[in-house]
């Protein structure tokens, strides 16, 4: 059976065990905590991030993008990535809207300093500071989804995708952290964001994390 390695509270753990439940493949999760990982894991994933895999025959993969590629390419169905070129290459972008625009404020400004930082290193969370980020960071990304949403129910294509996997991962780490979309500002993105985590692979997810997170 194929293994997935990482830890809950990781968006990328989290956006490949969506992807594995999407696609019903069947998995074993192996926690592994990036920090202080052992030098074994290095062989698995040679920067030392979560997550990575290894597939039924021994074979192994990093990062999270990486790993959701190689599992559309095994089971096509149902897809993750759209056909239409264009709209293909728009759910790449959100992905990487989500990977390399979100996660660098929503991750370690707000859900490392708030949650993991107290909780593993005895870090005192600077609360002005969070929340600086999230009233001054934020914004300017939501208006964009809001934009981007108009009234269409998922980001690309009219279909649920990688897009949606990767814009929404984000999501739950900043409502670990105890924060939440502002529905009278951000209507579209608010009740978009609902809509994806409850979804059964999004919500049996968030659903584990809750408990370890005890939120």
């Amino acid at each position: 059976m194929p293994k997935l390695h990482g830890a809950y509270g990781s968006p990328f753990v989290r956006k490949a065990i969506v992807a594995l439940t999407e696609k019903g493949i069947p998995f074993e999760h192996e926690q592994t905590i990036p920090f202080g990982a052992p030098p074994e894991y290095r062989k698995i994933s040679p920067l030392g991030r979560i997550p990575a895999f290894t597939t039924d025959d021994g074979r192994t993969l990093a990062d999270s993008s990486v790993i959701v590629a190689y599992l559309e390419k095994t089971k096509p169905e149902p897809a993750l990535y759209p056909s239409d070129p264009y709209d293909y290459a728009r759910a790449l972008w959100f992905e990487e809207y989500g990977d390399g625009g979100l996660s660098p404020i929503i991750g370690p400004k707000i859900f490392f300093a708030k949650i993991i930082g107290p909780r593993f290193f005895k870090r005192e969370p600077d609360l002005a500071a969070i929340q600086k980020t999230v009233e001054e960071e934020l914004p300017p990304m939501f208006d964009y989804l809001e934009a981007e949403l108009g009234n269409k129910e998922w980001l690309v294509g009219n279909k649920f995708s990688i897009a949606d996997i990767g814009i929404a991962t984000q999501f739950v780490n900043f409502q670990l952290a105890g924060y939440g979309v502002d529905a009278k500002r951000w209507p579209k993105l608010a009740a978009y964001i609902a809509r994806v985590h409850s979804r059964p692979s999004f919500k049996a997810v968030i659903d584990q994390e809750k408990k370890a997170f005890g939120g």
